[in-house]
């Protein structure tokens, strides 16, 4: 049973429906109180349907969940193999999750109150910062026709690389 195979083609279903908005922010709301779990508790590891058993949502849902937060784990779990009964891990580094989060967008997630806990709000701003930077195209000064190559060849830009 391929449970991320499985995740991946529900989710481009109900993501095809006329009412995949309602599906998708009744998802998020699960997966906030989801997270809000995670962070006030410690590591949680076990099977699969163990999780989805503990968290009251079913295989397809947790692998959702598991599939979201698997960049942000210190050890990362085999997607692609994942059964019912794989043991999986939810180690998490926090730094990386918050990232991750804000780079998702999922403001909903990143807002939590449970964060205070992990990281400070200093911090939490910090890597807020970075990674709103890490995707900011930032253009070099503009090369003038007379101005010097940039390339070092010595000559006037005109006359080199801007032919």
């Amino acid at each position: 049973m391929a449970l991320f195979k499985d995740w991946q083609d529900f989710a481009d279903k109900k993501s095809a429906e006329p009412n995949a908005q309602q599906f998708w922010t009744e998802y998020f709301l699960r997966e906030k109180d989801f997270y809000a779990q995670i962070l006030k508790s410690e590591p949680i590891s076990g099977t699969v349907q163990a999780l989805a058993e503990k968290f009251g949502v079913d295989l397809i849902e947790m692998t959702g969940y598991l599939d979201g937060i698997n960049d942000s784990l210190k050890v990362a779990n085999d997607l692609e193999s994942l059964t019912a009964e794989s043991e999986v891990s939810l180690d998490y580094d926090p730094e990386k999750l918050y990232y991750n989060m804000v780079a998702a967008k999922a403001e909903w997630l990143y807002t939590l109150p449970e964060w205070d806990a992990h990281l400070t709000e200093e911090r939490r701003h910090e890597l807020y910062k970075q990674q709103k930077s890490s995707t900011t195209i930032v253009k070099g000064p503009k090369v003038g026709r007379n101005d010097p190559c940039p390339c070092g060849s010595g000559k006037k830009y005109k006359k080199c690389c801007g032919r």
